[in-house]
């Protein structure tokens, strides 16, 4: 290589070296001037009583790694000798980075901040999948278009290119915004909400979880999680145990002998259920619990039906285990008998006597002359 040759190179590493290490000597001491920073800021978030500065915090974590690594290039472009078009590339390119970094800020900061206080006055619409995912998408939306303005992107064409393609795009993803605005008309119209216990026709039952663009979450009381896509769910019939309000009736079936006394059967039905509704957990004394004779005169007993309020829906398995024990307890102590099945059998015998009736018990499955 010849001196020239050399004098150039050298001059081209001298001219290099210094905008790249500008750049990266700022980039560094502002990321390590970063972290310090959150740690400290970290440490004054845990001292308050709010979640608000928690969450502001966690939203610029990502982004403010972005505004180093921009101020670092804009350091560099600055110690660099650049062409005038070259240097406004770059700096179109570093405003571009901000601006995105900025649209991120926007965005987690804006879902966080929708959980949290739909959390705190109950609004199911902000927290769901679906919620924060429309917000994001149209935050995001504008900062692409902003960013787009930045760099010398005319956006008008773009749009018109968006508006004739919209149709093919509607029809290659039909199933998709199927399912999109069948859980937009969820949230809007609230036939199930976030914690509410559903059943679908299909059987599934369970807590919702979640409400997405594309499918709803239900996790079953054995802990699996059902997918469902939205537009099945918004044409399904289902049980929504939470609406108008989680309380529920609990009917539980009683059955006794016909030698017994309805009133006093009536009686120790519902004194047990109010001595319970103190002690087994969602089990509920107000409305106050009561009996009726339903179904009624059964083939072997007399059939009444025990009716109280739970709390909500899962509360019922507890009730039902606790009140029958104490149910069965009393019966005991009080003489009260729950028959077995019985049929009464007439027998005509070969001597041309009339029939003799035989009482057959099922429980016992012996036959006793009547």
């Amino acid at each position: 290589m010849r001196p020239l040759d050399l004098d150039w190179f050298y001059g081209f590493l001298v001219n290099l070296a210094t905008p790249v290490g500008t750049a990266l000597g700022v980039a560094l001491a502002l990321l390590l001037a970063r972290h310090y920073l959150f740690h400290w800021l970290g440490r004054l978030a845990g001292r308050t009583s709010t979640r608000l500065d928690e969450l502001l915090i966690e939203s610029l974590r990502t982004p403010t790694v972005l505004w180093c690594v921009a101020l670092g290039l804009m350091a560099g472009l600055e110690a660099a000798s650049l062409p005038p078009r070259l240097a406004a590339w770059g700096t179109s390119v570093v405003a571009a980075l901000v601006i995105l970094s900025i649209t991120i800020v926007v965005a987690n900061s804006l879902a966080r901040g929708l959980r949290h206080f739909a959390s705190q006055i109950q609004i199911e619409t902000a927290v769901t999948g679906l919620g924060t995912t429309l917000l994001k998408v149209f935050v995001f939306t504008l900062g692409g278009l902003l960013i787009l303005s930045t760099l010398g992107i005319s956006v008008t064409p773009l749009l018109a290119a968006l508006g004739v393609g919209g149709l093919a795009v509607g029809l290659a993803l039909q199933d998709t915004l199927s399912n999109l605005f069948a859980g937009v008309h969820l949230l809007v119209e609230k036939p199930v909400r976030l914690g509410d216990y559903v059943k679908l026709e299909t059987g599934q039952e369970g807590y919702v979880t979640d409400i997405g663009w594309r499918t709803t979450r239900i996790r079953m009381l054995p802990n699996n999680m059902v997918i469902v896509p939205n537009a099945k769910l918004a044409q399904c019939i289902l049980t929504n145990y939470y609406l108008p309000e989680q309380r529920m009736a609990l009917l539980i079936p009683v059955s006794v002998s016909y030698n017994s006394d309805p009133g006093q059967v009536e009686k120790i039905l519902v004194e047990e259920t109010l001595r319970a509704a103190g002690e087994v957990p969602g089990l509920l004394a107000d409305p106050p619990p009561f009996v009726r004779f339903i179904p009624g005169f059964g083939e072997s007993s007399l059939d009444f039906t025990l009716i109280c309020q739970v709390r909500e829906f899962v509360d019922q398995y507890l009730a039902q285990h606790e009140l029958r024990k104490r149910i069965f307890r009393r019966f005991n102590q009080e003489g009260i008998e729950i028959p077995f099945p019985q049929r009464v059998v007439h027998v005509r015998d070969g001597g041309g006597r009339g029939p003799s009736p035989v009482t057959w018990d099922a429980g016992a499955h012996k036959e006793e002359p009547a």
